[in-house]
């Protein structure tokens, strides 16, 4: 849900700051948190940086393995990468909130969990997943001109224990990356191989029950097959059960000799739910509604819910020789969606209630092939990328007016075809072996072809085109500590229907189109320093201005076209390890989000938290226990543009404590929301009405977090 007036729902946008990158860390912490990996130029026996002193890339060796340190590996502060390891160290209410490990990144839900999460990053509600752009095993997750949203990116078919890694960078800094990614990207890496088959069952308060099954197996010379089957159902804290039902597989056939890797994947994902929307505060303050007792975890209209479906088809081939390397991939997706909403309640509708359902059915077809080279740029050591990306989404998406999700109105129905063809190219120089830039330029082309089954004068095609630039400075490191300079334009799409609209679908008035795609600009001062033992810091000053925040109102079936915008921010990151088997992360950060134009209803742009900060203790494999401690806070934020209404801070605190029985079998206890706190997992102020008031009342709507909830895992390996 995406609305971006006072009378609309705003998620709290809050964030923490940057995890570092990657240290000299005891062996039970090797690879996690590292930065990733550098494409540096190659510097040869004849190089002028043979004899020139040592490179900036160091090395550790530490039991028999490498990883990079964080110095030299990376194109800004805020860039890096999560490693399996550090998944495990803590619990996740939630597939999605594998993303909270990212720095800065907020996961919550503001309905039924069957749902997309809400996203936060850097100042931005992202609401389901706009400007910040995830693949899974090469997978994009974001939909374009979904029914639900723009950029809508489900995450509900991760299967965390299969992560092999999390590579994030925020800022529109890199070339590679193009639509969604203004704020951030995420790719999150499965395995190719298990150490050993595994079984484990979960059981928890409110009827939560899971159930994975994973291996994998050599099937020929070289090749392996893994396999993942997960069943999950959940009726949460809610008086209405979610009866959330969900069930996912996966199948990966991989292998590759010498230079050459190669990976064929099969995804199928579906899930079907009831949820519990947001209620206004009123009704929790009343603690009565048409006659019966009413609390925090009631829902108001029983039949909301919905259902989906995610099946995929992927390959992808890489070749790695000495100086070069080349990677090509090609998916092939089928989506559906179903999601019945009524967040109104009575306002529109008084006889039938407000609820409406969004549908969407697509097919996405995409490939994308790089090159990489290492030469030398006026003698000096050089590495050049050329990349292609073609995405094409078949869809048809609609939005209809529903009583108990029976059809009895329709707004919109489309059938719509968008294509977006980027090309990307850069090239890294190490000036001097302290220096070393990056210049790339991306070019983007959209196409949108909409054909209305309601309102034929909403049919159309159109095209956008947009050029991006990219300039990265590294410096250093000296006395362990580099230094960072970014800037560059990114961008998102905007939904097809408003690309090409004409009238509103509701009342049939004149409508302006907005542009394809909305430009943004971003930049960054940063620095990452391992200069104290065992303590690494990352410190990052940035700034992102859009031009305008269009956005597509799906519950309205409409586009409205918000104001342009000013983020800046202070990230500032702490991980410290004062002994082999201790892990200490401190998180703090502050941000400046406003309106950039004048206005009377003033600058503040709702929902944009303006400190936050995150702590947690990590305990691993001391004898048979591992356990963590993590706290998270939450600062206040303006929920409308005059500031006059604020959202309430909140704290939360989650455990885990894990023991091992011998080297296969393992119990895991979580305890989320460890504190029971009642705080909010997102905030809006809107209008709405109830069955049996007068007129609309503008009010607070929140969704709660959940209270004090236990789950218990047993896993055994074969």
């Amino acid at each position: 849900m995406k609305k971006k007036t006072a009378r609309a729902p705003l998620g709290r946008v809050a964030w923490a700051c940057v995890l570092g990158c990657g240290a000299a860390l005891p062996a039970a912490w090797a690879g996690q948190g590292e930065a990733e990996p550098a494409r540096k130029p190659a510097v040869t026996e004849s190089s002028p940086l043979a004899s020139a002193g040592p490179v900036p890339l160091e090395r550790v060796e530490l039991s028999g393995r490498h990883y990079d340190n964080g110095l030299g590996s990376a194109d800004a502060a805020s860039q890096g990468a999560i490693r399996a390891e550090l998944l495990k160290s803590r619990p996740a209410l939630r597939p999605g909130e594998v993303l909270e490990f990212v720095p800065g990144l907020i996961v919550t839900q503001h309905s039924g969990d069957g749902k997309a999460n809400q996203y936060f990053l850097r100042g931005f509600n992202l609401d389901h997943g706009t400007d910040f752009a995830t693949t899974v095993m090469g997978l994009p997750v974001n939909m374009p001109t979904h029914a639900h949203g723009q950029g809508y990116a489900d995450l509900n078919f991760l299967i965390p224990e299969l992560v092999e890694r999390i590579d994030y960078r925020k800022g529109p800094y890199f070339a590679r990356n193009g639509d969604f990614a203004a704020a951030g990207s995420a790719d999150i890496q499965y395995q190719r191989r298990l150490d050993a088959p595994f079984a484990s069952l979960t059981l928890g308060e409110g009827r939560y029950r899971r159930a994975l099954a994973a291996g994998s197996t050599e099937v020929g010379a070289g090749m392996q097959l893994l396999g993942a089957v997960e069943a999950m159902g959940n009726d949460g804290p809610w008086q209405l059960p979610e009866a959330l039902n969900r069930r996912n597989l996966v199948l990966s056939l991989s292998g590759g000799t010498g230079e050459d890797r190669w990976r064929v994947g099969l995804m199928d994902y579906r899930a079907d739910w009831t949820s519990t929307d947001q209620v206004p505060q009123r009704l929790i303050d009343a603690g009565r509604f048409e006659g019966r007792p009413f609390g925090r975890f009631d829902a108001i209209d029983p039949t909301d819910g919905g259902r989906t479906r995610r099946g995929s088809l992927s390959g992808e081939w890489s070749r790695d020789a000495e100086g070069a390397s080349t990677r090509v991939a090609a998916y092939a997706m089928s989506y559906q969606l179903s999601l019945y909403s009524n967040f109104t309640y009575a306002m529109e509708r008084p006889d039938t209630g407000d609820q409406f359902a969004q549908q969407d059915d697509r097919k996405v077809y995409g490939v994308s092939a790089s090159h990489a080279v290492d030469h030398t740029l006026g003698g000096l050591p050089a590495r050049s990328e050329l990349g292609v990306q073609l995405r094409q989404d078949r869809a048809r998406v609609g939005l209809f007016d529903t009583e108990a999700r029976a059809v009895i109105g329709t707004t919109r129905d489309d059938r719509v075809r968008e294509t977006l063809v980027g090309i990307h190219g850069q090239t890294s120089v190490e000036l001097t072996p302290w220096a070393r830039t990056v210049i790339g330029v991306r070019a983007d082309q959209a196409r949108f072809r909409v054909d209305s089954l309601g309102k034929v004068e909403n049919s159309g095609s159109a095209r956008a085109t947009l050029v991006s630039p990219k300039f990265s400075l590294v410096l250093g490191p000296w006395a362990k500590t580099e230094f960072f300079v970014d800037a560059g334009r990114g961008f998102h799409s905007n939904d097809a229907r408003g690309v090409t609209a004409r009238v509103d679908p509701r009342s049939g008035d004149p409508v302006d189109p907005v542009p394809g795609l909305v430009k943004a600009r971003g930049m960054e001062l940063g620095l990452r320093t391992e200069w104290l033992p065992g303590l690494q810091s990352s410190l990052a000053l940035w700034k992102l201005d859009f031009d305008s925040e269009l956005v597509y109102v799906g519950d309205a079936g409409a586009t409205e076209a918000n104001r342009p915008s000013r983020r800046r921010g202070i990230e500032w990151n702490n991980r410290y390890v004062p002994l082999p088997w201790l892990l200490i992360d401190a998180d703090l950060a502050w941000t400046h989000a406003r309106f950039s134009d004048a206005d009377p209803a003033g600058d503040r742009i709702p929902n944009a938290v303006d400190r936050v900060a995150s702590v947690g203790v990590t305990v691993r494999e001391l004898g048979p226990w591992s356990a963590s401690l993590q706290w998270r806070y939450l600062g206040s934020a303006a929920l409308i543009e005059d500031d006059s209404v604020r959202s309430r801070p909140s704290l939360t605190t989650n455990l885990r404590v894990s023991r091992r029985f011998g080297a296969k079998t393992a119990l895991t206890l979580d305890v989320f929301n460890l504190l029971d706190r009642k705080v909010n997992d997102i905030e809006y102020f809107y209008e709405s009405r109830l069955p049996g008031e007068a007129a609309p009342v503008a009010d607070r709507h929140v969704h709660p977090a959940e209270p004090r909830t236990v789950r218990v895992t047993l896993r055994r390996s074969f």
